[in-house]
């Protein structure tokens, strides 16, 4: 079976087209805030938008197919493109003048890792700084598009489990067409960003700095315009809570949040994974919290004597870095690596969780938990009777065994990655704890990780290799692993 490369190459030039409106938004507010990056970053766009051009206008007259092999590659190589011409305004403005620290930064972004290179994010202009959160909310858009309606088709990592809201005919549909799903995700989107916004500036944040952090929660991505992130905004616990409640949605699968509006609530909470994620994240925030608060006597001096005490703001600290981490978003309130030995730990192994499918959030995911732990228990069961047939349910239904061993197979994929992925970095002289830290974090998509790599520094000190090694991993773990790694084969090349 040849290759539809007309097709291919079509669709990478609506992306850079996509990508280069972007730029032009991001020049407008440059523009407005006439920190003299304005040129360069139209510049790049213009540079992105004459490329999509041309790719479009030389293969204008394709084939319009995308079988499953089309399918692969267009997912993984549009990542690429998007990252490649995405540092473009990084390169011409100078704000990152080296080609491996833009792209690193510009995957970090697209893939809502929310790890970076920059010493001094303030010192950035406006405009470079909205592109940076730009790139988060242009990529975790595309995830959700991405995990709704083309990974079920693709047959990704168990994600057909959401034939339900995948296009197609059954009566569980968002919607019969693809384009339809994603207009009504966009909305939510979009929605959820204009809404955070808001709350943020009424709370304190000035317009700029609500939007740029709205853009990086609603994605899970993490990117602040502060070098503290959102520890710079300590003694306003209001703005704290707000960005909790919209880490939480974003990391919800966000067909629920589009049942929730249309009224059918009860859905919302019949369904496994959401009650799982919820009473997941409360449990885990209280047993961090009563450990912030009874031995770690971290950050209880940022509450107002008349409203806030102690046992807020141990509580608040360890809900925030919960959620964070959880939905792999990255913001941080204080440095959790620094508080006790049992929660650094503690946050490490929540790197590995991830929020719902269907959402922004990076990592394993909470349904792939579900059944993998599901099964397991029916293993036994199974060793008692072994000739029973005893299946696994998920929210009442049976689950396809392939899909179930698909989700064995992710996993069991997932840590020799990270793995590999820890080796490399030793392999680069990185200490134990910042290899398998940064592993854990690059593939994740967490952002943050531990040792040289912790919330107080960044991923800088990187040897180049290291950098392009990161990417790697941050874009494995951003697409669920088969789509990248099935392109590593040789016989996806081979002609059928």
């Amino acid at each position: 079976m040849r290759l539809n490369t007309r097709i291919i190459i079509h669709l990478m030039g609506l992306l850079l087209l996509c990508n280069g409106g972007f730029m032009l938004l991001a020049a407008l507010v440059s523009g407005l805030y006439k920190d003299g990056a304005t040129f360069h970053i139209t510049l790049a766009a213009l540079a992105t938008l004459f490329t999509g051009i041309a790719a479009m206008f030389l293969t204008r007259g394709h084939k319009k197919e995308v079988k499953r092999k089309e399918g692969y590659i267009v997912v993984t190589f549009g990542w690429l493109v998007m990252s490649a011409s995405g540092m473009l305004p990084y390169l011409f403005s100078g704000a990152i003048p080296s080609v491996t620290n833009a792209f690193f930064e510009t995957v970090s972004g697209y893939t809502t890792t929310g790890a970076s290179i920059l010493d001094d994010i303030e010192s950035l202009p406006n405009g470079i700084l909205f592109w940076r959160s730009l790139t988060h909310w242009i990529g975790g858009m595309g995830i959700i598009v991405l995990a709704i309606a083309i990974l079920p088709l693709l047959g990704i990592g168990g994600m057909q489990l959401f034939s339900a809201e995948a296009p197609g005919p059954t009566g569980d549909k968002l919607h019969p067409r693809i384009t339809d799903t994603a207009k009504r995700l966009w909305l939510i989107y979009v929605g959820y960003t204009a809404a955070e916004t808001l709350l943020l500036n009424l709370a304190g944040m000035s317009l700029f700095d609500a939007l740029n952090h709205s853009m990086a929660t609603l994605s899970t991505g993490g990117f602040s315009t502060k070098n503290a992130s959102i520890a710079y905004w300590s003694n306003q616990p209001l703005i704290q809570y707000i960005i909790i409640l919209f880490m939480f949605l974003a990391g919800s699968n966000f067909v629920l949040s589009y049942f929730a509006f249309k009224g059918r609530v009860q859905k919302v909470l019949r369904d496994e994974e959401f009650r799982y994620y919820s009473i997941f994240i409360l449990l885990l925030a209280i047993l961090a919290a009563a450990v912030v608060y009874f031995q770690a006597g971290v950050a209880v001096s940022d509450y107002h004597p008349m409203v806030w005490g102690p046992a807020e703001s141990a509580f608040r600290h360890g809900l925030f870095q919960v959620v964070a981490v959880v939905t792999t978003t990255g913001f941080v309130t204080a440095d959790f690596t620094g508080w006790t030995p049992f929660l650094t730990v503690f946050f490490f192994g929540l790197m590995f969780a991830g929020g719902s499918a269907g959402s922004t959030a990076g990592g394993i995911k909470v349904m792939r938990h579900i059944l993998i732990i599901k099964n397991g228990i029916l293993e036994f069961k199974r060793t008692l009777h072994p000739n029973a047939i005893i299946p696994v349910r998920y929210n009442n239904k049976t689950v396809n065994e392939h899909i179930v061993y698909n989700i064995i197979a992710f996993f069991v994929l997932y840590m020799l990655l990270f793995i590999i992925g820890a080796l490399v970095l030793g392999l680069l002289g990185l200490d134990f704890v910042s290899a398998i830290g940064g592993a854990a974090s690059s593939l994740g998509n967490v952002g943050p990780a531990f040792g040289t790599l912790d919330p107080l520094s960044n991923f800088n000190g990187l040897p180049a290799l290291g950098k392009w090694w990161c990417s790697f991993l941050m874009l494995a773990g951003r697409l669920e692993l088969f789509t990248v790694l099935i392109l590593l084969t040789p016989y996806f090349w081979k002609r059928v």
